[in-house]
């Protein structure tokens, strides 16, 4: 795992980031913090590495948690977010969650392919393939660990044996 602490790199830059740059909205829209937060997810991700985004100061609001989560997710890449206090966690994962639109995708795409012995499918008119097959079988294991209900026909074909 590779973290960002966005709290030691803004006192790392002495003056030339402000402190309210340590929350958001000022963590995703400050140009050095946006770039650093872009390099190190790319270079984590590039090399298996996990990444990590820093807390959230907030303490009180779960809403405001949720979103700087989506956002470290959606906007940066990272893949796990660290936590500081007990009500931050449920917030935290509800927003690394796969989206259930995709979920549902994901799952027929990889039904499908298996019919078709993992060779090309069309589905929805788009071609889907071996790389897209290893990004939805990803999006399905993530979905399964956060707690997202799988379809029933891919929870058959392709997690039968779990307990």
């Amino acid at each position: 795992m590779l973290d960002f602490g966005l709290m030691d790199f803004v006192s790392g830059h002495h003056g030339a980031i402000a402190a309210s740059n340590m929350r958001s909205p000022g963590q995703f829209v400050h140009p050095l913090i946006v770039r650093a937060k872009a390099h190190i997810a790319a270079c984590a991700l590039a090399h298996g590495v996990v990444p990590a985004h820093n807390v959230s100061l907030d303490l009180k609001n779960p809403q405001n948690v949720f979103s700087d989560a989506s956002r470290a997710r959606t906007e940066f890449g990272f893949l796990r977010m660290w936590s500081i206090h007990p009500s931050q966690i449920q917030p935290i994962v509800d927003a690394m969650k796969p989206d259930l639109g995709e979920v549902a995708d994901a799952s027929a795409i990889l039904v499908a392919a298996q019919r078709s012995s993992w060779g090309p499918i069309q589905y929805q008119g788009e071609l889907h393939d071996r790389a897209t097959y290893r990004y939805f079988w990803e999006l399905l294991q993530k979905a399964r660990v956060t707690g997202v209900a799988l379809p029933d026909e891919a929870s058959e074909a392709f997690f039968q044996r779990d307990p």
